[in-house]
């Protein structure tokens, strides 16, 4: 009796002495927060997108307070939150432009030549073992990899291409960071003329693959309203987002291909199944 009472005193004072120990230690070591950093994360949306640049509201919430970036540089808070947000801290909010996601193809199944594929249906796992079930090298994989990044459901799938919403897209990027073939760009949200096509080949090739790819046949750069809103890189014609094309620009230019095209319409499902 008289051991169990031993290691029980023993085994309770050895306790005691390491909670001390431990409670002395981390009041040492012990790391001052600033309140303001958890009040600011309570005013960020919370989805944790990165589209700010930092790994989570809470990091950018702490950069914020430490005055290392401004409340408007996250895209997905409303302009009366960043308000809110500088007002509390007595900080300018700071201006950003708003962004969209562009995929820059128009290739879906109904005006691509097809190709067998048996494996993975995933973008990454497919653009590494064979590129896909579709003839182009350079388009739309089609595997909704993407949609799947999406925090916002603004990517929608049809017809084995992905296309962007932009009123529901934030701008956030994480849908550029899954491309495998880099065809995710972030323009100006104002901008609602883009051209559809990534494909560097020569246009004779292209539609060989796609019946909507970009020619290069130039009849754009010369309906645009100065020769820099259009940009001809080889055998590809792209926007200049720097200077960018009106919307009147796709009917003057009549793009024989549609490769150029408006984003509204595109997302409305205008362009489905065309076929030149």
């Amino acid at each position: 009796m008289t051991i169990i009472l031993t290691a029980v005193l023993f085994a309770t004072l050895l306790g005691a002495l390491l909670a001390l120990v431990i409670g002395v230690t981390a009041k040492a070591f012990e790391v001052e927060t600033d309140a303001r950093v958890e009040t600011v994360t309570g005013m960020l949306p919370g989805v944790n997108c990165g589209g700010c640049g930092y790994a989570g509201c809470a990091d950018f919430a702490k950069a914020i307070v430490e005055g290392r970036t401004i409340p408007s540089q996250c895209p997905v808070s409303t302009a009366v939150n960043i308000t809110r947000i500088a007002e509390y801290l007595g900080i300018t909010a700071g201006e950003k432009e708003k962004t969209i996601a562009v995929i820059r193809c128009g290739g879906s199944c109904a005006v691509t030549v097809r190709s067998p594929y048996n494996g993975v249906g995933d973008c990454r796992s497919a653009a590494l073992v064979a590129g896909g079930a579709k003839g182009c090298d350079f388009g739309c994989i089609g595997f909704a990899s993407c949609a799947r990044a999406c925090p916002f459901d603004a990517i929608e799938m049809r017809d084995g291409l992905a296309v962007v919403h932009p009123e529901l897209c934030t701008g956030c990027g994480k849908c550029v960071d899954t491309c495998p073939k880099n065809l995710i760009i972030l323009t100006p949200a104002a901008v609602d003329v883009h051209v559809y096509c990534s494909s560097p080949e020569k246009g004779a090739i292209k539609l060989k693959v796609c019946k909507t790819a970009c020619i290069a046949c130039r009849k754009c750069v010369k309906a645009a309203d100065s020769e820099t809103q259009m940009t001809v890189n080889g055998f590809l014609v792209t926007a200049n987002y720097s200077n960018p094309p009106l919307p009147d620009l796709v009917e003057k230019a009549k793009c024989p291909t549609t490769a150029l095209r408006l984003a509204s319409q595109h997302a409305a499902g205008a362009y489905e199944g065309v076929s030149k």
